[in-house]
């Protein structure tokens, strides 16, 4: 098997930056890590390759029999349990149960900001102190000529979707009302002027 063969089983197609944090040597085994919004299960291949103990959630009933099944072959320790149809903002883990919350590609996706807010204060709540929140999202951070407002925070994109859109004054103000620390500086990718992608990376 080549090394690029090798890369695709055990990790799947993996956020590149969610990737980029095991480079970093954050991740390890021992950790508790929650996929909030996992849809199919795309960024928790390693984890359960790995024998983490991980956990996830999505209101898609049909992507948590997919990820039950990918775990019941590769993890068959974890309890089905561990993946419910849940949505992120009412989630039934207790308190302080998990040292890293994943989301990525989710936020985007909330109604108006009251719902955007409560996914994330519910994440948060999960959240060991000293835990890991990793975000990747849509924001409107160089691209603000090319969106087109709907209503509230929702606007229309170049690549013809129709996003929640955040921008840094906002993860700014949020980072500060949860006491966050920034694990490492926003980062933000602009697709060829069509949508913006950015990289919300905290410490609780």
């Amino acid at each position: 098997m080549s090394t690029y063969e090798n890369l695709q089983e055990w990790f799947g197609q993996i956020d590149i930056y969610l990737f980029d944090q095991f480079l970093k040597g954050r991740f390890t085994p021992q950790m508790q890590v929650l996929d909030a919004g996992c849809g199919g299960g795309r960024n928790i291949l390693y984890f359960l390759r790995s024998r983490f103990a991980v956990c996830g959630v999505d209101q898609s009933r049909e992507a948590i029999a997919h990820v039950r099944s990918l775990a019941s072959t590769l993890a068959p320790h974890l309890p089905e349990d561990n993946f419910r149809v849940e949505a992120v903002e009412r989630m039934s883990f207790a308190d302080v149960s998990f040292d890293v919350v994943i989301s990525s590609a989710v936020l985007h996706f909330a109604r108006d900001e009251e719902h955007w807010q409560g996914m994330v204060r519910e994440m948060w709540r999960v959240l060991k102190p000293g835990g890991i929140f990793f975000a990747r999202l849509a924001s409107s951070i160089g691209i603000e000529e090319q969106v087109e407002r709907i209503e509230g925070r929702h606007y229309h994109l170049p690549d013809g979707s129709d996003c929640f859109l955040v921008d840094e004054q906002m993860l700014l103000a949020t980072t500060e009302t949860l006491g966050g620390e920034w694990l490492e500086p926003l980062k933000t990718v602009v697709v060829q002027n069509m949508r913006s992608m950015s990289t919300w990376c905290l410490r609780k």
